[in-house]
C-alpha cells in the first residue's frame, strides 16, 4: 500500500468516484470531501500529503480553499477543474496551487501528475543537508530553512510553496545561472514545456514579492532564453540591470 494519502475535493459524484477508484486501484490511501468547508476540516485534521481540488464547489470557490490552506500549510495542491482559460490557471497558481489539470482528463495523466508530486516531495526531503546552515542571509533577505520561512527586512514574505522552493533553490546556488531545464527538473520533476511556462509565472511573482531593495537591480537576475541567477547583495550593488 502506498504511504501517500490524498484528499479528493470534488462535488461531482462520478468524477469523485473515478478519482477514488483510480487511487485505490493503484494503492493510494484517500479521503473525500464534497465541499470547501469539509475540505478545510479534512485537511487540518488529517494533513494529507496531496490535495486534488475542484474549483467549482457548492459552498465556496476553490481559490478560497487554497487561500485558507496556504495560511497554515504548504501541502501540495493539484487543481482539477473544467476552467480551461489561462487566467483561471494563473489565478489558481498565484493563490498557491502547485499544479493544474483540466477536465476532462485521463487517469493516466492524473497518476503521472501525482507521481511528479511524489518525486518532488522525495527530492525535497532528500536534498536536506544536516550539515548546512539552517539560516541563509543575503543582504536584507533571510531564509530560515529549518522553519521553512523567508524574510525581507525581518518581515516574513508570504510565499506560495513553489515560490519558497524556487527561492531556496536559487539561494543554495547563489551566483550560478540555473537553466530552465535544471529548475523545472528540481521543482516539478520534469522539463515539460508547461512547466517552463509555469516557471515564468511563479518567478515573476517571486521577484515582485522580493522587490528590488531600493536598487536598480533585482536579487533574481533573468538570463533571457537560459534561466535565472540569484545575485549576492554586494554583487547586486555593482551590477547594471
Amino acid at each position: 500500500m502506498n504511504k501517500f494519502r490524498i484528499l479528493i475535493v470534488e462535488d461531482d459524484p462520478p468524477i469523485r468516484n473515478l478519482i477514488a477508484t483510480t487511487l485505490k486501484t493503484n494503492g493510494y490511501k484517500y479521503l473525500l470531501a464534497k465541499n470547501g468547508e469539509e475540505a478545510l476540516r479534512q485537511a487540518s485534521t488529517y494533513g494529507p500529503d496531496v490535495i486534488f481540488l475542484d474549483l467549482g464547489l457548492p459552498d465556496m470557490d476553490g481559490i478560497r480553499v487554497i487561500d485558507q490552506i496556504r495560511e497554515w500549510s504548504n501541502m501540495p495542491i493539484i487543481v482539477i477543474s473544467a476552467r480551461s482559460e489561462d487566467d483561471d490557471k494563473i489565478e489558481a497558481l498565484d493563490a498557491g496551487a502547485d499544479d493544474y489539470l483540466t477536465k476532462p482528463f485521463s487517469v493516466e495523466e492524473l497518476l503521472a501528475r501525482l507521481r511528479v508530486m511524489q518525486r518532488r516531495l522525495s527530492l525535497l526531503r532528500s536534498d536536506k543537508d544536516p550539515n548546512e546552515s539552517p539560516i541563509y542571509i543575503n543582504g536584507v533577505l533571510k531564509i530560515d530553512l529549518a522553519a521553512g520561512c523567508a524574510y525581507k527586512n525581518d518581515e516574513e514574505l508570504k510565499l506560495t510553496p513553489i515560490e519558497y522552493k524556487l527561492l531556496c533553490l536559487l539561494a543554495k546556488n547563489t551566483g550560478k545561472v540555473l537553466t530552465h531545464k535544471f529548475i523545472t527538473q528540481k521543482i516539478w520533476g520534469s522539463a515539460w514545456d508547461g512547466n517552463v511556462a509555469s516557471l515564468r509565472v511563479f518567478m515573476a511573482s517571486l521577484r515582485k514579492k522580493i522587490g528590488n531593495d531600493n536598487s536598480s537591480t533585482p536579487y533574481i537576475q533573468t538570463h533571457v532564453g537560459i534561466g535565472y541567477r540569484m545575485l549576492k547583495a554586494d554583487e547586486k550593488e555593482n551590477t547594471v540591470k
